[in-house]
């Protein structure tokens, strides 16, 4: 038996889909969008994505990166991910190792990582160091089959529009991510502030459906989105869910899910996921309500590195 590790290239973007689909299949994943992540990766992301291959056969990915937009210096991640078919050999700590070499060149004093809550997983991170910080939860939901709330007479004021409709002028929906974003639940605080940047790795992601994304205006204000990801097939991925602070507690979030979801169903799509934080009590509580179930369980860990 011969085992490598070596970088992607962009002859393995089916490969690497065909795997990471198979190690964890409630995410959406496309060629296209490994594709344009290694293509347009931010150079300060110092960002590798790495396969394993036992005797020709490619049986594990990894991506890992500097967080480049924290607010503090020398964090970084990587997760390692092996066919369910080909673990235990040895695929996973050889791209553990090559990727913490390559952020401990890059200045990387910090590093994080996801393992799914399985013992053998668990095991895996904890004897090489790394201690757990918090865990998530995959959810999915049966679009094709299951009910979907009705949906509802909107208030006064209160109007829906898509991601789509703000292609001449996105700054809206990159001030409505960013104010979310900064009160989500995470290990690692993030300046979002580069505007430019959200359009080249966000706005412009190929997993992004514009049409689909549901955006929820409050006399001419974005007041909550649903941002969807699709991999324009069968697919159906809620990316992030906010509401602004001024305007929560009003069921936003849920006007804007159920409003892109209805879409969803009736453009073919035929399974929908998402993934929240285990403590973030009120969205796990709105997805429940929509007929989410929890399908999957990672834990987050990290490890000084040096």
């Amino acid at each position: 038996m011969t085992m490598i590790v070596r970088g992607l290239t962009p002859s393995d973007t089916d490969v690497w889909v065909r795997v990471r689909r198979a190690a964890l299949p409630f995410m959406v994943t496309t060629p296209e969008q490994v594709a344009f992540e290694l293509r347009t990766a931010h150079p300060d992301k110092k960002m590798r994505l790495l396969i394993a291959e036992e005797d020709g056969e490619v049986i594990g990915t990894a991506y890992a990166g500097i967080a480049y937009d924290s607010t503090e210096p020398g964090q970084s991640y990587v997760t390692p991910h092996v066919h369910p078919d080909r673990r235990g050999r040895g695929a996973g700590s050889l791209m553990l190792r090559a990727a913490e070499e390559h952020l401990a060149a890059e200045g990387a004093t910090t590093v994080y990582s996801w393992a799914m809550d399985t013992p053998e997983s668990r095991t895996f991170a904890e004897r090489r160091g790394y201690r757990p910080t918090r865990s998530a939860h995959f959810q999915r939901l049966d679009l094709a089959n299951g009910p979907l709330p009705e949906l509802q007479e909107l208030p006064a004021g209160v109007e829906l529009r898509t991601a789509a409709d703000f292609l001449d002028d996105p700054r809206p929906m990159f001030e409505a991510d960013a104010e979310t974003t900064s009160d989500e639940p995470g290990d690692i605080s993030v300046d979002f502030s580069d505007y430019e940047d959200w359009i080249n790795h966000t706005w412009n992601h190929p997993l992004l459906d514009r049409g689909l994304s549901t955006v929820v205006m409050v006399d001419g204000q974005v007041a909550a989105f649903t941002a969807a990801q699709t991999d324009g097939l069968t697919r159906y991925a809620s990316g992030m869910t906010g509401t602004l602070r001024a305007f929560r507690g009003r069921g936003f979030a849920k006007l804007a899910k159920t409003d892109s979801l209805h879409r969803a169903r009736a453009a073919g799509y035929a399974e929908a996921f998402t993934s929240n934080d285990a403590d973030n009590g009120p969205m796990l509580a709105v997805n429940k309500w929509f007929g989410y179930e929890i399908c999957a369980t990672e834990v987050r860990h990290v490890r000084k590195l040096g």
